[in-house]
């Protein structure tokens, strides 16, 4: 347990609560959905030839605005931090999300793109745990 020696806890003010409230949000659609939808591929294949592909494009038309929303809101999240305060740490961890986030966004769509069964696998599995090493250490840098 974490005590405070001088001040108390306080609640977050309300533009960093919208600010942190849509990050997590597109968080939970492009990480979560990802999982769900691999989740229910046995499903999805059982019905039909073309499911899968229809499945993955209405994915696409929700998680891709998810994906640009954690982008604006990352940068958003950002633009709050002081610098001053921010350690060298802090800067590597946050350096280190960004690539995980541009392979995360990259992976995914080589994914989409890929015509052999075996790419689309790794470039899924890129994705995936891009994406997941992104959310981890977006809870890192956080505090």
């Amino acid at each position: 347990m974490h005590l405070l020696a001088s001040s108390q806890l306080q609640l977050a003010g309300s533009m960093t609560v919208i600010r942190l409230s849509l990050h997590v949000l597109a968080a939970t659609v492009w990480v979560g959905g990802q999982f769900v939808l691999a989740g229910m591929l046995p499903t999805i294949r059982g019905l039909g030839e073309g499911a899968p592909k229809k499945m993955a494009q209405a994915f696409g038309r929700l998680s891709w605005p998810a994906y640009w929303l954690l982008i604006a809101t990352g940068v958003w999240n950002f633009i709050a931090v002081d610098p001053a305060n921010a350690s060298s740490s802090w800067n590597a961890a946050f350096g280190i999300k960004m690539v995980c986030v541009i392979a995360a966004g990259l992976g995914t769509f080589l994914h989409t793109r890929a015509k052999t069964p075996k790419a689309r696998g790794i470039y899924a599995g890129i994705g995936a745990l891009a994406s997941i090493a992104a959310l981890v250490l977006g809870i890192a840098i956080a505090g």
